[in-house]
């Protein structure tokens, strides 16, 4: 056949089935969802995502008329699930909750292994809550408060030691953003579960901790622990009697690191189908049986949409990335 003709015929048919193809598509959209969804939740079952993931999941699956079958794939720190939901088709059936580390951080403390960009190969969806990190410390830690702490920590550089759920992690973040902004100088420990940190630190084995403030809010007020304050610019409203220290302490004015969780769809799912499940999701964060598991659970349910949500991510992305390369920090 002439190179010619065969190119005309290959042209046609291209032709043919990109106009054969796009009505389906449309008509895809049209009917979804026609299928039960998978919420990937890319961290182990009974861990603070997945808890999440659970309540959230039987009144989605109300309002979209299809089950929600939720999906545990740990490893890496949330990366194994988190690149799945990447190479997933952008159909809308498949979701992703996904926090912080995963989504933001990973790729700035792994380059070389994360193969994925969190902010250009997912589409943000619906915020859904966010909670402060706190600085806790040990019970017969000397200094009663955050300022006497700061003194203590400028007096005696390397005195203290923090722990963190490890290296490369927001807690990790958040300990060596308090370094870099108050000038003080702190031994980072790294941890493989915050459970074990907490257990430590009541034994006194430890002097300091970064952790989620849902985390210690019991042992705080059980005085099994000492709180200086929530890494945040104003008190959480699940525990009001907790400094601000990026308000309250001078040395951290305008420290504000949080620990969130939000629903991603892979980069290519339709914005109508974006905006169907940002609807439907909203719509549980306003029911008082999900509300009250968010406060109790320590976490602010916020209900920002794929606009706000981008914006807060770009703002997420420049501060980590600032703490990254000022400390100069790795994961590998």
């Amino acid at each position: 056949m002439p190179r010619r003709r065969f190119g005309g015929l290959a042209a046609a048919a291209a032709a043919v089935l990109s106009i054969g193809m796009a009505p389906a598509r449309a008509a895809d959209v049209d009917v979804w969802p026609s299928r039960p969804l998978t919420l990937l939740v890319p961290y182990a079952p009974g861990g603070n995502v997945d808890v999440m993931a659970r309540w959230v999941a039987p009144d989605l699956a109300q309002r979209l008329g299809r089950p929600v079958v939720i999906e545990n794939l740990a490893g890496a720190g949330g990366v194994i699930g988190t690149e799945k939901a990447v190479r997933a088709r952008p159909d809308g059936y498949t979701l992703l909750m996904s926090v912080e580390s995963a989504v933001v951080i990973a790729k700035m403390v792994t380059p070389a292994t994360v193969r994925f960009d969190g902010l250009k190969d997912l589409v943000p969806v619906t915020l859904l809550g966010a909670q402060p990190l706190a600085l806790v410390g040990k019970p017969d830690l000397t200094p009663g408060n955050a300022a006497e702490l700061y003194r203590d920590m400028k007096a005696h550089p390397r005195r203290y030691s923090y722990a963190s759920s490890g290296v490369g992690t927001s807690l990790h973040l958040g300990g060596e953003w308090l370094k870099q902004m108050g000038g003080v100088e702190m031994l980072h420990v790294p941890y493989r579960s915050g459970g074990q940190i907490l257990s430590d630190l009541g034994g006194n084995q430890l002097d300091l901790a970064v952790l989620p403030l849902s985390m210690v809010m019991q042992q705080a007020r059980a005085g099994k622990l000492r709180i200086f304050g929530v890494m945040d610019k104003k008190p959480s409203p699940v525990m009001p009697e907790v400094p601000a220290l990026g308000s309250a302490e001078p040395a951290w004015k305008g420290v504000e690191v949080t620990v969130w969780q939000g629903i991603f769809v892979p980069r290519g799912t339709s914005p109508s189908i974006v905006a169907r499940l940002d609807k439907a999701l909203r719509e549980v964060l306003t029911l008082p049986s999900v509300r009250r598991n968010f406060e109790e659970g320590g976490v602010v349910p916020l209900g920002l949409g794929p606009a706000q949500f981008g914006s807060f991510l770009q703002a997420e992305q420049a501060k980590f990335g600032q703490i990254v390369a000022t400390g100069q920090i790795r994961a590998e």
